[in-house]
């Protein structure tokens, strides 16, 4: 099935570990069953190959976010949707990407740090606090938050699934999708809107 309508680009920033490629790999599916090509850009495997040259100072990681949202730019204007987890955590680098790529939803997922280290299966927190890794975001680099996001998702409260549905419906109600049909719908998935508690005001 062909888009409905011009490709956009999701891009959900948050703290390592805050849940942003877990909620892309919900949401995605969901996509797809409306009839869009939804693609995951996930940041950490990107590094590995497209920016596999590249460290983790402030330059280094402005660097990887340009990639980033020039392969999503390329996505959006041929009709799908890339979703990008990524941390991003300057705005500087976000708001260059929403000029680069001009259809541009700002997903914040907002994780409180200390969630995100009892999260952390790679003890990535755990190494940086005893000085093996040096300018983690959220311990010795800086995470600043989106000032006025497009979305903001409480990953603590709600599951990854009911993070992901809260974003469709949210497309929605911005204008992004159209709503859907109950054939476009996936098994399980609620047809009225959900709560607006689900995000973080």
């Amino acid at each position: 099935m062909a888009p409905r309508a011009a490709g956009f680009c999701i891009w959900l920033t948050g703290l390592p570990s805050a849940g942003k490629t877990t909620i892309a790999h919900e949401l995605t599916p969901l996509l797809r069953a409306r009839g869009w090509y939804a693609e995951l850009l996930d940041g950490d495997e990107i590094r590995k190959g497209l920016s596999a040259d590249l460290g983790f100072d402030r330059k280094s990681r402005e660097t990887h976010a340009g990639r980033v949202a020039f392969v999503a730019k390329l996505l959006a204007r041929n009709g799908a949707i890339p979703l990008v987890a990524l941390i991003s955590p300057y705005r500087t680098s976000r708001a260059k990407a929403r000029t680069e790529i001009g259809r541009f939803v700002e997903v914040y997922v907002n994780t409180p740090l200390d969630v995100c280290e009892q999260r952390d299966v790679k003890g990535l927190y755990k190494r940086a606090r005893a000085g093996e890794i040096k300018d983690m975001t959220g311990v010795d680099d800086p995470y600043e938050p989106p000032e006025a996001p497009d979305l903001v998702v409480d990953a603590v409260r709600n599951s990854p699934r009911e993070s992901a549905v809260y974003i469709v419906r949210e497309l929605e109600r911005q204008g992004w999708l159209p709503p859907a049909s109950p054939t476009d719908l996936p098994v399980g998935f609620p047809e009225s809107s959900p709560s607006r508690s689900w995000a973080t005001p």
